[in-house]
């Protein structure tokens, strides 16, 4: 399982607009083979500042059946108009007990 974080600062004021686009866009990445959950959350202290967290099966998954397809354009569409400035996303795997 490979993890996606990507920190996404919304331009203020736009808020709750981004969050709309979200809802609408969420089955676009949901619906994508080997994405196994899909989660955003909202800042606190900074309230523009969102996290994406996106459980993939595999780092290809995300590369190919998303970013490499039309689910990502349609995706981008929806939200990039808010971003304040291009989300940074990075993959993580998890570290195994000793």
């Amino acid at each position: 399982m490979v993890l996606e974080v990507a920190l996404i600062d919304v331009v203020p004021g736009q808020e709750e607009a981004f969050a709309a686009a979200y809802r609408e866009g969420h089955p676009i990445l949901t619906g994508t083979p080997g994405c196994r959950s899909v989660r955003m959350t909202r800042g606190v202290e900074s309230a523009s500042r969102f996290v994406l967290l996106v459980e993939w099966d595999r780092l290809e998954d995300h590369l190919a059946n998303f970013r490499g397809s039309d689910r990502f354009t349609r995706w981008r569409a929806l939200i990039g108009p808010y971003f304040a400035q291009p989300p940074l996303v990075e993959h993580y795997t998890d570290v195994a007990p000793r």
